[in-house]
Order: C-alpha cells, then structure tokens, then sequence
C-alpha cells in the first residue's frame, strides 16, 4: 500500500531558524494519527508544510494519487480565526468547498451539502449569525463543517479540543471515530489521554518526530523520545499529567 502523505528528511524553518530537522512520516488511507508534543516544538509547523503553506528548507513531501484527486480538509486553531471578518456560519462552510478538485458549485450539490453538514453538527440555527458572534465550541464546529464540505481524504485538526466544552469534546472524537472509516485524519492534541481512546497511532513532535505505531506508549518511552507529555489512561476517566520539559 503507497501512503497519501510521504514525508522524507524534512527540515523545516522560520527566517532561517530551524524548527523541525529531518522529519520522516508516511500517512496511510485511514490513519488516525495523535500528533503530541510541547508548544514551539513545531506541531503547526509541520502541518503548514503539508498543506503547501510552508516550503521546506530540505527534504521533499510528495503525495499519493488519492490526494492528487481529492482535498484536504483542515481545522486551523479557533485563536488564529479573525473573528472581526464580515461572514456569516453559511459562508464560511462553503467557503470550503473552494479546496475541493472539482468544485461543488457546478452540481448545485454546494448549499444541500452544507445544510446536511449544519444539521449534523447541530448549528442550523446560527447559519446566519457572524462568526464573531460565536463561542469557540460554536466555532469548532463551524470550521470542522468547512473542513468536510469539500470530502477531503485526509483530515488535519490542530487542537480541536480548544476552547470546546466537554460535550462537544466528546461528541468530535465520536465524529472523528466514524470520519476515519473514509479518510485518513491527523489530530494535534495536548490531551493524549482523550486523544489515545481513538487514535491508532503517535507522532511525537519536537524539533524531531518520533512515530510510534500504536496507540499505547508508556512514559518511558515518551522521556525517550523527549516528549514532555506523562501518563497515559484507557480507563473511564482518561487524564494527562504534563511533566517539567526542557529543549
């Protein structure tokens, strides 16, 4: 099986300081991969590469032929959204459809597939409000409705459990449980033990990425591979433990 996503010796950099250093990952159809890793460790770096927002220093990302056809789908984090932008809910779910190869405009399928996605995620009442008028649960959401209208074949979340309430946290992770029986998706998350009851593997990011291929890892393993992030439980009532890190 090729992977959608082929990452090789990627490095990656901001006026000239190096973020990420030889970076290795293949995304297969339908991974579920938990991206883990202290803040500035280049999480969202990584990402921004993918999504051809970052040009890497070295290294090459090529993709498979089920991205050459299909988008990707992408929820930013709620606190880089400018919630002073003039656009209603409405416009900024079909505002996705725009990543789509071919567009959605030209069946007519637009609207009706952002009407279904509204009444999924239980927002059809605020179709018509303002995104600034919004909760960052709301906004959630919102921007996970944009992130489907165009069918990616990969989902990337990047802390989606932000600023959400726990009723939605869970209603998202059960969403995303049943998205990845169609696509592939990987999720940045500091809540490894929410994350690890629905992911099927780990990349721990900082500075370098360490793929652990499944979703049990212990903490000896996270010290070696110099992710801060401790404890992990599958039981009723998962938690993390964030232990003192240091570059």
């Amino acid at each position: 099986m090729k992977p959608i996503v082929d990452i090789q010796n990627v490095s990656l950099a901001y006026d000239k300081e190096l973020v990420l250093e030889k970076v290795n990952l293949q995304v297969f159809n339908r991974d579920f991969i938990g991206m883990v890793g202290p803040n500035g460790g280049g999480k969202t770096t990584l990402l921004k590469a993918i999504l051809g927002l970052l040009k890497p220093l070295e290294g090459s990302i090529k993709f498979g032929e089920e991205l050459q056809h299909k988008s990707i789908g992408y929820l930013p984090q709620v606190k880089h959204i400018d919630k002073k932008f003039p656009i209603t809910v409405f416009d900024v779910i079909r505002s996705g459809s725009m990543m789509k190869k071919q567009s959605l405009r030209k069946s007519g399928d637009e609207i009706r597939k952002a009407e279904v996605l509204l009444e999924e995620m239980g927002i059809t009442a605020i179709k018509d409000k303002a995104i600034g008028e919004l909760s960052g649960g709301q906004m959630q959401r919102v921007f996970l409705c944009r992130a489907l209208i165009s069918d990616p074949s990969l989902l990337i979340l990047d802390e989606p459990d932000t600023f959400v309430d726990n009723r939605f946290e869970g209603e998202l992770y059960e969403k995303l449980k049943q998205l990845n029986k169609q696509m592939a998706i990987i999720v940045v998350s500091h809540d490894i033990g929410t994350i690890s009851a629905y992911v099927k593997t780990i990349a721990c990011v900082n500075r370098h990425l360490h793929y652990h291929p499944s979703n049990k890892i212990s903490n000896e393993q996270l010290e070696a591979y110099n992710c801060p992030i401790q404890i992990i439980s599958h039981g009723k009532i998962p938690h993390t433990v964030l232990k003192s890190h240091t570059h």
